[in-house]
């Protein structure tokens, strides 16, 4: 029973504090307005071909599955807040010196990283169903206003979504990872916000217009979660639309072995040293 004891003390360390759902609330927001903007936007212009070529704005790809694009803004964008998420959970454990408690009442660390792991990736799933249903929700509101195909009724738009709830929990286990190889909560946070909103966009708009790079890049963390998840805004604001992507299984299997590698080297490094 020690595993299912760490693991409830690692839930009840997260819902009592207000982290979980300020995060959840903003995400909602963020990704929500995104999907609804980008929606009416699209809706506008392929409803107004004349106006929004004056206006600018360029015809989308053919065969592009917009309300796919739309309704993956969840995790394009969104992937960040379960990353922050798992990052804090670790992180402020070292901040407080919550660990010294919690180390004395299971000794054993490998349990207490394994729980707070999998307590991380339940919360993750949980944040990509709020993810997800903002985009959607929002989305195809304002597709189905300009009277677009929405895709609720197909069923990959389904298994999409199912994938894109994976991909959520899979970034909090990233973020977990984070979090021990980088105990400090600023260091963490500057990495998490630097690299997911500008090194990683920068290095993919970059390594598009070759194709030697364009194929590297498909292994960066955002493209495997794009690919994971089968959509993407990266596919009309690339030149191109970049390269061929992975394939679904295999963005997941990157993700997953992003998320094992940085949790076990942060458990040889930082989790086994003294936190007093």
């Amino acid at each position: 029973m020690t595993f299912l004891n760490a693991l409830s003390a690692e839930f009840a360390k997260l819902f009592t504090t207000r982290l979980w759902w300020i995060l959840a609330l903003t995400l909602f927001l963020y990704v929500g307005a995104m999907a609804g903007g980008l929606g009416a936007l699209f809706g506008w212009a392929a409803s107004n071909a004349d106006a929004s070529a004056s206006a600018g704005v360029s015809p989308l790809p053919e065969g592009l599955n917009l309300h796919a694009v739309i309704y993956s803004m969840a995790t394009t964008i969104g992937y960040v807040f379960p990353v922050l998420l798992g990052a804090f959970a670790v992180t402020g454990e070292f901040r407080h010196q919550t660990l010294t408690p919690t180390f004395l009442a299971t000794p054993r660390r490998g349990i207490v990283l394994s729980a707070k792991v999998l307590s991380m990736l339940i919360v993750g799933a949980g944040l990509g169903v709020v993810a997800w249903l903002a985009t959607v929700g929002l989305g195809a509101a304002a597709l189905g206003a300009f009277d677009l195909e929405t895709g609720l009724g197909a069923e990959d738009s389904w298994t999409m979504i199912a994938r894109g709830v994976l991909a959520m929990a899979l970034w909090a286990a990233v973020g977990v990872g984070l979090g021990t190889l980088v105990p400090s909560q600023v260091a963490a946070l500057i990495i998490v916000i630097a690299f997911t909103q500008f090194v990683e966009p920068t290095l993919r708009l970059a390594a598009s217009f070759n194709e030697v790079t364009a194929s590297i890049a498909r292994f960066l963390p955002g493209a495997a979660s794009d690919a994971l998840v089968g959509a993407s805004f990266y596919s009309i604001a690339t030149p191109g639309g970049g390269s061929e992507a992975l394939l679904w299984w295999q963005g997941g299997i990157i993700l997953l072995a992003i998320a094992i590698a940085a949790t076990v080297g942060g458990y040889f490094t930082s989790w086994r040293r003294d936190v007093t």
